[in-house]
């Protein structure tokens, strides 16, 4: 099997203000159980309410093959929610945050929200798939809010949040 070399991206830790109290490895973070950190996380959506969600590969660390976000990621070290967006954008899907239309649905805290960290998550507008790094996800599926919440329902496999948001901002 191909060993792959993840990396250990140093994060900022944060107190329920979200403000910055010092770093930590991410190995550590997930380690150690803490949701006192910051991601991103994006909706891909198209004008009929579906909502692009590919599946993780294999080979991640959390949550191995596995729905996911359309694009999601960490906040590192000394870096704003917006640039950590526009990073993650180019990485995980191969665009430019410039050449987007999105807008942010939503700021939410794990006190507030039950959710894994802090986290600003937006939504993307396009009527295409993106050209998405294959070493993050291996395929994807145009959804509706309520068939991905059916197939979590029925047991596929989904990041512990994602079916929280997809109730959070697509609920009607």
């Amino acid at each position: 099997m191909e060993t792959i070399n993840f990396p250990d991206e140093l994060l900022d830790i944060v107190d329920e203000q979200d403000n910055v109290i010092g770093q930590k490895r991410r190995s550590s973070v997930y380690r150690e159980c803490l949701y006192n950190f910051r991601v991103v996380n994006a909706f891909v959506v198209n004008s009929k309410g579906q909502l692009w969600i590919p599946r993780r590969t294999y080979h991640k660390i959390t949550f191995p093959g596995c729905l996911d976000f359309s694009m999601g990621g960490h906040v590192e070290s000394g870096e704003t929610y917006e640039a950590a967006f526009a990073r993650e954008i180019k990485e995980e899907l191969g665009w430019d945050l410039d050449q987007i239309e999105y807008i942010m649905l939503g700021y939410l805290t794990p006190l507030n929200h039950q959710i894994s960290a802090f986290m600003k998550v937006y939504e993307i507008k396009s009527e295409e798939s993106p050209n998405y790094n294959n070493n993050d996800f291996l395929e994807y599926f145009w959804l509706t809010p309520q068939e991905l919440l059916t197939r979590i329902a029925k047991g596929e496999a989904g990041k512990d949040d994602l079916p929280k948001l997809v109730r959070l901002f697509y609920s009607d």
